[in-house]
């Protein structure tokens, strides 16, 4: 008995200890802490990593120390926001300029083209030399990509903890026995497994679905501002949701339609609608991020939804004339599409589609039932969507 309160007292130490270095790795992404020799050559062709490292100070509003004004990165952000940031992000412009030498990015900042531009740009002062740091920032930027996010070790830190909580509220129980009230490592023991036990059943029950994604795209395309302000119908751009599984995703020459005129938006100004008119112009596709996708087990046509059920995009979509970042308003899981066929009323009455149903129609016209639904029409069918 006395080598298993040897034994436990070490293993808890030794956990105790894991557990700070697990922390440490995943907040720091390396063991050790050690900065890197700035006086060596960056990737930057002629420069170093100091300049390269002054060039991001400037970027970020750290020099000069007498500066006046917005920094660059007040409005040319560098993570993803919640909300969509008309300016155009850093790595955008990185990655526009990369091939352009600094006559030319020194004219876009100091002498720019449009409305938007301008007044965004308006009494904005840098001196050239640190400029041309700047350039040389973003050339690097634009070579090694933003940096990855850190994971977050929160619900981590937090499963290791409880099953260390456990690991004691079992050793108490069988070995130590040191507590007088067996109920409270008892009642520990059972709050920390419930709990690990409601993590994983969450977190598993997450696999698959992607409610509330909201990638960043490309172009920062509004629905708002095309379906909301210019009522745009979905179906000028998604034209084949009426006749195919798939939506679509609409051809460049489509968006040429109104934009081989307008050439400057709004909120945007040039630049996002430039990288449209670029698009076309050297034929390279859009490598648009994709919002909706579900599993490979599972058929869905919007022919079916749309083109004869006639359901508004909405109804699946959410409110997407609101959006100026699309993201997905419901899970899409197996339980809300079977509720949702089980509630949604079946307008069959003057729909083709639906001929073949007589006697339903004849009991809809006698009144003998009120309009069935879409599972009462063989919607929850399990051959459906799974064959």
């Amino acid at each position: 008995m006395r080598r298993y309160f040897l034994v436990f007292p070490f293993l808890f130490r030794f956990s105790f200890i894991l557990l700070i270095i697990l922390t440490l790795h995943f907040a720091t992404g390396k063991f050790a802490f050690a900065s890197g020799n700035n006086s060596q050559p960056g990737l930057v062709n002629g420069h170093s990593n100091e300049d390269i490292k002054r060039g991001q100070r400037f970027f970020m509003g750290l020099l000069p120390f007498d500066r006046k004004g917005e920094s660059c990165v007040s409005c040319h952000n560098l993570k993803p926001a919640d909300t969509l940031n008309w300016n155009p992000s850093a790595i955008a412009i990185a990655e526009k300029y990369i091939e352009k030498d600094f006559a030319e990015f020194q004219a876009a900042v100091m002498q720019p083209s449009g409305k938007k531009m301008e007044a965004s740009h308006q009494n904005f002062e840098i001196p050239e030399e640190d400029l041309k740091l700047v350039k040389v920032y973003l050339d690097n930027l634009a070579m090694t990509g933003l940096p990855a996010e850190k994971p977050s070790i929160n619900n981590i830190l937090l499963f290791i903890f409880l099953g260390l909580l456990i690991t004691w509220a079992l050793a108490e129980l069988i070995f130590f026995r040191k507590i007088k009230h067996k109920i409270i490592p008892t009642i520990i023991f059972v709050a920390a497994f419930g709990f690990q036990v409601k993590m994983i059943v969450t977190e598993a029950t997450k696999l698959g679905r992607s409610q509330g994604y909201a990638p960043d795209q490309p172009i920062k395309f509004s629905h708002k501002v095309h379906a909301g302000d210019n009522k745009i119908d979905c179906l000028y751009c998604h034209h084949t949701a009426e006749q195919s599984k798939s939506a679509g995703i609409p051809a460049m020459n489509l968006c040429m339609n109104c934009h081989v005129l307008i050439r400057e938006g709004t909120n945007s100004g040039k630049f996002e609608i430039a990288k449209i008119v670029n698009a076309v112009e050297h034929k390279t596709p859009i490598e648009w991020m994709r919002l909706h996708n579900l599993p490979d087990h599972v058929f869905f046509s919007h022919a079916v939804h749309v083109g004869s059920a006639k359901l508004d995009c909405q109804k699946c979509h959410g409110p997407v004339e609101e959006m100026d970042i699309m993201k997905q308003q419901n899970d899409l899981s197996m339980g809300w599409c079977i509720n949702c066929h089980r509630e949604t009323q079946v307008d069959f009455a003057n729909n083709p589609y639906f001929e073949s149903y007589a006697q339903m129609h004849e009991d809809f016209k006698s009144g003998k039932r009120a309009k069935p639904t879409a599972e009462e029409m063989g919607a929850n069918d399990c051959m459906k969507c799974h064959y």
